[in-house]
C-alpha cells in the first residue's frame, strides 16, 4: 500500500439477508439540504460483506462515524469486493464543499477539510435506508445509485439557537439537538444561557448564580395573555456544570458544531441580580422571575458590574472556544437607568447624549474587554442603539432593517427575523396545536426565507454571514416540545442557509420531507407533520367568487362537503375551483385511497356586502406581513385569534393606513366592523381610533382595549353608498417598561365585513 496513512481499514457487513445475487433496494437521493449539483449515472454501488473504508488520519472524524453508523447491527456476509475511499482534494475552495462519486467500483469522497469530508457522510448517510439510525436494519440487499455529488453551502454561518432559560432541557438532549444540526449540515449552536427565569451556567466564582439565579420559586400556567396569571406553585430550575458543558462542546466539536454561548446584558438580567443585588441600580433584593417578558431591573454600568461579567466571561472563555460570544443587547428597558443618580452622573461624565448612548457605551465596553482576550461580540441588533460597538456582529431580529444598517456600516451579520425565524410561532392553523407564544410562521415561509435583505448592494450582501432558526422556550416545557416546534422547520432553515436559491423549490422539498419523515422517526423525533393539511384561498374573476383547495404532497385526492358535515372516503372529490354565492360552511381532507391523511380542514366563509368588492390600502402592508393583500381583508375570511401571521391578518409597522373599498354601485349599509390583533408582547397594539367615512358622513370610534388580545370594533348604522374609507391612525410608540419600549408599533387588521 502507498497510502501516506491508513487510520482505518475495515470491513462492513451491510446485509441481514442473503448476498449479492438477492433483488437490491436502490436507494434514491433524496438530500435534505438540497446539493449545488448532483448527477445520476448508470450501474450502482452494492454495499457488502467485501467493503473498505479507506481514510487518512485528517479524516477520521468522517470516516470513524460513516464506520460507527454502518456497522450498527450488521453481520459479516460475502459480497463483490469494493470500497469507500476518502481523498484530500485541494482543489475544492469552499472548505466545507465536498465531492461525493458512486460507481459501481466505489465510493469516492473529496473533500479538501475534514469539515467536508464529514458533510459528505452526512450526505451519504442519507444515500442509505432510514433504518440505519437505528441500528437494527432488516431489508434487503442495499444499492446506492450511481451518481456525483458536488457540493457547497451557500453561507458560512449556518445556526439554530435554544432558550434553557425559561425550560432547561438534558444534557442528552442537547446533544441530540447538535446530532441533528450536523445531519443537516448546520455547523452553529447558539445555546442562550441566561435570562431573566433563570441563569444556567455555572460560574465557580460566584455561587450564588447556582444557589439562587438558578432557580424560580414558580412558573406561570397557560399563557402570558391569560387574566389573572395563574402560577403552578413549584419550584423550578438547574444549571449545567462546567464539566456538563465541556463535555457538550467536545461532543459538538466532533460534528463540526461551534457553540455559541449567550450571556444577555444589560438587560435580562434579574436572575443575576437576584442573586447578587448590588449589580441593580437600586440594590434591593428582588425575586427570579416567575413569569414571561421584560423587566425594568437591568445591570447598572459601575464598577461592581463590570467587574462581575468580567469574571463571568473569563470562566465562559475558558468553556467556549467559539470566536464569538453572544453577549444579549436586546429589550433593556431604561427606566432605571433614568431615575439612577449613578446613571445619569455617568451620562455626564462620559458626555453621552442618553440612556441608548449609555448602553452603547456598555456593549462597548463590554467588547474591548472580549477583544482583549480575542474574541468577538455578537448581539441582537438592539445594539445599534447609540451607536454600534466597533468590532460587532449584529443579530437581526426585528425585521430586516438592523441588518441592512449594519451591513451598511461594514458590520457582520446574522439573519434571524421574527417574521421568519421564530420558531416559537405556531406552525398550524389547527386550533388543537401546543400552547404557543402567537404569531404564525408555517413551514413555507420559513423555506422561503431569503437571507439577503434586498436593500443591500452585492458588495454590501458580503456582509450577511447567514442566518439561523430561534427557539424560545416559554412554551415548550418538554423536549418533545421542542422537537415538535423545531422540526420540520430545521429542515427548511438548512436549505434556506445550505442550498442556493436557484435549487430551492418548495413542492421538490415537500417531496423530500415527506420521505425523509421515515429517518424522523427512526431517529425518534417528535416532528410536527402539517404535510397533509389542505391550503384554501379565496379568488375572485369574472364579478365570481371561488374557492380553491389544494395539497402539496402528489398521489393524494381532496374529498370535501359544503354543508358542514365530515368528509369521509365517499365526499365530493375536489377537481376545479368552487363557486361562493352565499355563506358556507366547508370541510376537506386529503385521503390516499379510502384512508384519510391529516386533520380535517374547516373553513367558514362568510359571504358578507364588502366580498369581490374593490379594495385600496394607501400603504403597503409590511413584507413580512402582507397576508392575502389587500383583497384579503375583504375575501369572508376571518384570520386566527392567537396566529396574528396567517394569511388573513394584514401587518403595518409604525405607519397610519387609510383603507377604501368602492362597490359597482350604491350599498345599503347597516354595519362595518373589523378586527384588530393586540398582542403587546410581540410589539402589536390596537389602534385607539378609527374613522370612518361614507358617502361623506363621518364617524370616529374609540376602541376599548382592556388588554385583549383581540379588539374588536363596530359601526352600527344605516348608511348608504358606494364608498367605505376607514382611516385608522398607529398606535405610536411603545411606552418604556414594555416589550419593544421606545419602538414603533405594529398594526395588525384582520377581515373588514360590511353588511
Amino acid at each position: 500500500m502507498h497510502f501516506k496513512k491508513i487510520a482505518f481499514v475495515l470491513l462492513l457487513s451491510v446485509f441481514i439477508f442473503g448476498c449479492v445475487e438477492n433483488e437490491v433496494e436502490t436507494a434514491k437521493a433524496l438530500l435534505i439540504p438540497a446539493p449545488v449539483n448532483q448527477e445520476f449515472r448508470d450501474g450502482q454501488f452494492v454495499l457488502s460483506s467485501e467493503t473498505t473504508i479507506h481514510f487518512e488520519d485528517e479524516f477520521s472524524v468522517a470516516g470513524n462515524f460513516l464506520t460507527e453508523f454502518l456497522k450498527l447491527g450488521l453481520k459479516r456476509a460475502k459480497g463483490v469486493e469494493n470500497r469507500i475511499n476518502f481523498v484530500k482534494d485541494s482543489t475544492i475552495s469552499n472548505p466545507e464543499g465536498y465531492t461525493i462519486e458512486v460507481n459501481p467500483i466505489h465510493i469516492e469522497i473529496s473533500a479538501a477539510t475534514a469539515q467536508g469530508a464529514f458533510y459528505a457522510v452526512q450526505s451519504l448517510r442519507q444515500l442509505l435506508p432510514a433504518e440505519f439510525e437505528t441500528g437494527k436494519f432488516k431489508g434487503k440487499d442495499i444499492a446506492v445509485s450511481a451518481t456525483i455529488i458536488k457540493d457547497h453551502p451557500q453561507f458560512q454561518y449556518r445556526g439554530m439557537h435554544l432558550d434553557v432559560s425559561r425550560h432547561m432541557f438534558s444534557v442528552e438532549f442537547i446533544k441530540k439537538y447538535i446530532d441533528a444540526l450536523a445531519m443537516l449540515k448546520m455547523n452553529t449552536f447558539h445555546w442562550h444561557l441566561t435570562d431573566d427565569q433563570g441563569w444556567r451556567i455555572e460560574i465557580k466564582k460566584y455561587p450564588k448564580l447556582q444557589e439562587v439565579a438558578a432557580f424560580r420559586d414558580e412558573t406561570l400556567i397557560g399563557h402570558y395573555s391569560d387574566q389573572p396569571h395563574q402560577f403552578d406553585g413549584k419550584r423550578y430550575g438547574g444549571f449545567y456544570t462546567q464539566d456538563e458543558i465541556k463535555d457538550i462542546v467536545a461532543y459538538a466539536k466532533k460534528r463540526f458544531v461551534t457553540v455559541i454561548p449567550e450571556i444577555e446584558m444589560p438587560g435580562h438580567a434579574q436572575a443575576a441580580i437576584a442573586a447578587y443585588p448590588e449589580l441593580g441600580c437600586t440594590g434591593e433584593q428582588i425575586e427570579v422571575v416567575t413569569k414571561w417578558g421584560v423587566f425594568e431591573d437591568i445591570y447598572c454600568p459601575n464598577e461592581k458590574t463590570f467587574t462581575f461579567l468580567e469574571d463571568v466571561l473569563d470562566e465562559v472563555i475558558e468553556l467556549f472556544p467559539s470566536t464569538y460570544i453572544h453577549i444579549g443587547g436586546d429589550e433593556a428597558p431604561k427606566t432605571r437607568w433614568k431615575n439612577c443618580e449613578h446613571c445619569q452622573a455617568l451620562i455626564k461624565t462620559e458626555g453621552l447624549k442618553d440612556e441608548h448612548e449609555l448602553q452603547s457605551y456598555f456593549i462597548t465596553k463590554m467588547e474591548k474587554y472580549l477583544n482583549s482576550k480575542g474574541r468577538q461580540i455578537i448581539g441582537w441588533d438592539e445594539i445599534l442603539e447609540g451607536g454600534l460597538a466597533p468590532n460587532a456582529t449584529v443579530m437581526s431580529w426585528r425585521g430586516t432593517s438592523g441588518a441592512v444598517e449594519a451591513a451598511k456600516s461594514g458590520h457582520n451579520v446574522v439573519m434571524t427575523p421574527t417574521s421568519h425565524c421564530y420558531f416559537d410561532y405556531y406552525q398550524s392553523e389547527n386550533e388543537d396545536e401546543p400552547l404557543a407564544i402567537g404569531g404564525f410562521l408555517p413551514l413555507e415561509k420559513v423555506y422561503e426565507f431569503n437571507p439577503i435583505p434586498e436593500e443591500l448592494t452585492e458588495e454590501e450582501s458580503k456582509y450577511v454571514l447567514g442566518a439561523q432558526g430561534n427557539v424560545w422556550t416559554e412554551y415548550m416545557p418538554t423536549k418533545d416540545q421542542v422537537e415538535y416546534m423545531a422540526f420540520p422547520r430545521m429542515l427548511a432553515m438548512s436549505e434556506v442557509v445550505w442550498s442556493k436559491p436557484k435549487n430551492k423549490n418548495y413542492e421538490d422539498f415537500v417531496s423530500r420531507l415527506e420521505k425523509f419523515h421515515k429517518r424522523l422517526d427512526a431517529l425518534d423525533i417528535n416532528y410536527a407533520n402539517h404535510l397533509y393539511e389542505i391550503e384554501g384561498n379565496m379568488v375572485s374573476k369574472n364579478d365570481t367568487t371561488y374557492y380553491e383547495l389544494k395539497t402539496l404532497t402528489d398521489g393524494k385526492t381532496i374529498r370535501y362537503t359544503l354543508d358542514g358535515s365530515e368528509p369521509d372516503s365517499k365526499a365530493q372529490i375536489y377537481k376545479s375551483q368552487l363557486p361562493i354565492t352565499e355563506s358556507t360552511m366547508l370541510k376537506s381532507a386529503v385521503f390516499k385511497e379510502k384512508k384519510q391523511l391529516g386533520k380535517t380542514f374547516t373553513q367558514d366563509i362568510n359571504f358578507h356586502k364588502a366580498v369581490g368588492a374593490k379594495i385600496t390600502i394607501d400603504k403597503e402592508p409590511h413584507k413580512a406581513y402582507s397576508g392575502s393583500g389587500a383583497e384579503g381583508l375583504i375575501n369572508g375570511i376571518n384570520g386566527s385569534d392567537s396566529r396574528y401571521g396567517d394569511k388573513e391578518w394584514l401587518g403595518f409597522w409604525g405607519e397610519d393606513i387609510e383603507i377604501t373599498i368602492e362597490f359597482d354601485s350604491p350599498k345599503e349599509i347597516e354595519t362595518i366592523s373589523t378586527r384588530f390583533h393586540n398582542g403587546n408582547g410581540q410589539w402589536i397594539y390596537a389602534p385607539l381610533e378609527v374613522e370612518i367615512e361614507v358617502e361623506e358622513e363621518i364617524e370616529k370610534i374609540k376602541l376599548q382595549t382592556n388588554d385583549k388580545n383581540i379588539v374588536e370594533f363596530k359601526l352600527k348604522k344605516e348608511l348608504k353608498g358606494k364608498t367605505i374609507k376607514l382611516k385608522i391612525p398607529n398606535y405610536g410608540t411603545i411606552p418604556e417598561g414594555k416589550q419593544g419600549g421606545g419602538n414603533k408599533a405594529w398594526t395588525f387588521i384582520d377581515e373588514i365585513i360590511v353588511n
